[in-house]
C-alpha cells in the first residue's frame, strides 16, 4: 500500500534543488503569488526554526518579525510556488527546532552566526 502511495507522489511531484540549509539559518524564499491573470514574484525572509518530515512530503517553517509581531509560515520543500531560496546566514544552534526563539525578542532572538 506504501509503495503504491509513494510511487504516485512520485509521478506528481517535481524535485527541485535548493541549497543546504538548517534550523538557525537565515534564508530568504521567492516564491510565486498568483493575483488573478497575473503572478508576481514575492520574498519571504526569516530564520528557519524547524525542518520537518522527509522526502517529499517534508516541510519548513520561517519566522520573521513585522511591526514588533512575530510572523510564521510553513513552506513544503518540493512546492511548485517556490522559484528559489537564497541562505543569506548561517546559524550556529544547539537544536533541531527552535521554538525558544518564539518568547524572544530584542537582543536574546539573536542567533549567533558560523564562523568559516
Amino acid at each position: 500500500m506504501d509503495s503504491k502511495i509513494a510511487e504516485i507522489e512520485k509521478s506528481l511531484i517535481i524535485l527541485k534543488e535548493h541549497p543546504n540549509f538548517k534550523s538557525g539559518d537565515t534564508i530568504t524564499v521567492f516564491y510565486k503569488i498568483k493575483e488573478g491573470e497575473k503572478e508576481r514574484i514575492q520574498f519571504f525572509k526569516g530564520d528557519v526554526i524547524q525542518r520537518k518530515g522527509s522526502g517529499l512530503t517534508e516541510t519548513f517553517t520561517i519566522r520573521k518579525m513585522s511591526n514588533g509581531v512575530g510572523v510564521e509560515r510553513v513552506f513544503p520543500v518540493n512546492s511548485p510556488t517556490i522559484e528559489k531560496i537564497e541562505v543569506n546566514k548561517l546559524g550556529r544552534v544547539r537544536r533541531a527546532r527552535i521554538f525558544y526563539m518564539r518568547q524572544r525578542t530584542g537582543k536574546s532572538a539573536r542567533i549567533k552566526q558560523k564562523r568559516n
